[in-house]
């Protein structure tokens, strides 16, 4: 895959929001970093841009480490915090103020999210689960244990409260 379509696969899925645009786009530079080792002359400088101006400035922790498939789509982005070791299947969506991470300081597993998922604003995904594909997640859920695929999830503790049809 070249730069420029790497850097513009999450595109599509953010049509009609600029700002997600420009998150994903700027995430996208940055795992460059990851997937092409080759690129690491290039963009020291610029991980270090993109943590200052995203972390520091907007409040968005989106670390370049992060595996996340194609089609990311970010809303707002504000509070946003995602544990570098978080892997994303494809066409995920993500609110603002949500966490997904590990459990606690010496707790490095963190969760592993499926394709077509939805994450609603203020959810807390946390620790060694699974999320399976086209799952839905209410606002304000928390999440510690793995959801099967097909389903809509909310409240603390998070509960199934409809089965989707495939």
């Amino acid at each position: 895959m070249t730069f420029l379509a790497f850097i513009k696969q999450d595109w599509n899925n953010n049509h009609n929001n600029t700002k997600g645009k420009f998150i994903t786009m700027h995430f996208r530079i940055a795992n460059y970093y990851k997937e092409k080792k080759a690129a690491k002359i290039f963009l020291v400088p610029y991980l270090a841009l993109y943590r200052f101006f995203f972390e520091w400035l907007l409040g968005i922790k989106i670390p370049y480490q992060v595996t996340a498939g194609k089609g990311l789509r970010v809303y707002h982005g504000y509070a946003l915090v995602i544990n570098k070791d978080t892997v994303f299947g494809e066409n995920c969506i993500l609110r603002h103020s949500t966490t997904i991470g590990n459990k606690g300081e010496f707790d490095r597993v963190c969760p592993i999210i499926g394709n077509n998922v939805n994450i609603g604003a203020h959810v807390c995904i946390l620790g060694d689960i699974e999320i399976g594909n086209n799952v839905i997640i209410g606002a304000g859920s928390m999440i510690t244990k793995s959801i099967p695929s097909n389903c809509v999830v909310v409240g603390n503790p998070a509960r199934i409260i409809k089965h989707l049809n495939n």
